[in-house]
């Protein structure tokens, strides 16, 4: 058996340090230079969202929105849609719940009387696939359009104030709602508030 000496052990030793040294540094300028492009889709992907949730209001155009406003306390972020003279035509609600594999992150857009006119799942990615993803369907999303108030979920059910849960995943149909209820919670709060301030 060949005795090993401190050359054995130390040149082995120094060249994974530095292909760790080489990665790490590669990885933070790959990092770097792609951070603001990251932040720039992520802009955008919100936009297209709250064109998505509240493109048109009672047969108003809805011209820009308000800048992202963040309820410190329940980590909802809202807008307002904005009408071409600045008014105010709806609500604009980002919300999450947790879902069966993670967080289920919604974006709802309300009228002024506070009625859910458009909805879209932002993320579901953890949720089961095949199941709980559904959830991005057209069919289950636009099962929350024309609802107002605290909903719940009914295996059997889409009418009223029940939200009829997708086949095995109730528990991220339960996840959305609970988005969707927190969301409408708010809106209800800044049309409250509205009226009364």
């Amino acid at each position: 058996m060949k005795k090993m000496n401190a050359k054995d052990i130390l040149l082995p030793t120094l060249a994974l340090f530095l292909i760790c040294l080489i990665a790490t540094v590669l990885l933070a300028l790959t990092n770097e230079a792609t951070a603001a492009k990251i932040d720039e889709n992520a802009a955008e992907t919100a936009i297209a969202s709250r064109a998505e949730v509240l493109s048109e209001v009672d047969g108003v155009k809805v011209a820009s929105y308000s800048d992202d406003k963040t309820e410190a306390n329940t980590g909802l972020i809202y807008n307002e849609g904005l009408d071409e003279n600045g008014n105010v035509v709806g609500y604009i609600v980002t919300s999450a719940a947790k879902g069966y594999g993670g967080d289920v992150k919604v974006m709802v857009g309300y009228d002024l009387s506070g009625t859910i006119v458009g909805f879209t799942i932002l993320d579901c990615s953890n949720e089961t696939p095949g199941l709980g993803q559904n959830s991005k369907t057209p069919e289950f999303m636009g099962r929350f359009i024309g609802k107002a108030g605290e909903l719940t979920v009914d295996k059997n059910s889409n009418d009223g104030q029940n939200i009829q849960a997708i086949t095995a995943a109730t528990i991220t149909s339960k996840a959305v709602v609970k988005a969707v209820n927190e969301a409408t919670q708010a809106v209800n709060a800044m049309i409250g508030g509205a009226d009364n301030g």
